[in-house]
């Protein structure tokens, strides 16, 4: 009777071994992909920035061109600037709301 005891004893003893080790591969497994997703974010995060400093550049370019416009495109150039006015205003309106 005291043998079938320790036989089902000694069997839970290796399950638990078994659950540990596969508790800790897990904890692992999650540490690693936590590590991963913050890399993908500041990845993603230096990309935004990135995206918007060519955006900046971009509009800056075209505001150059609009101020480089021969006396034929004056009116073109007026416009340009008039919807970058615009534009300005609206982003401090929803800044203020």
């Amino acid at each position: 009777m005291k043998e079938d005891y320790q036989i089902v004893i000694t069997g839970l003893k290796k399950k638990i071994e078994v659950l540990i080790s596969a508790y800790e591969e897990v904890v692992a497994e999650n540490n690693n992909l936590v590590t991963e997703l913050d890399k993908c974010r500041f990845a993603l995060e230096q990309s935004n920035n990135r995206e918007k400093e060519s955006e900046t550049k971009l509009n800056n370019l075209q505001l150059i061109e609009a101020f480089k416009a021969s006396s034929s495109d004056v009116k073109e150039a007026k416009q340009k600037i008039a919807r970058l006015v615009k534009e300005i205003d609206k982003c401090i309106a929803l800044l203020n709301d």
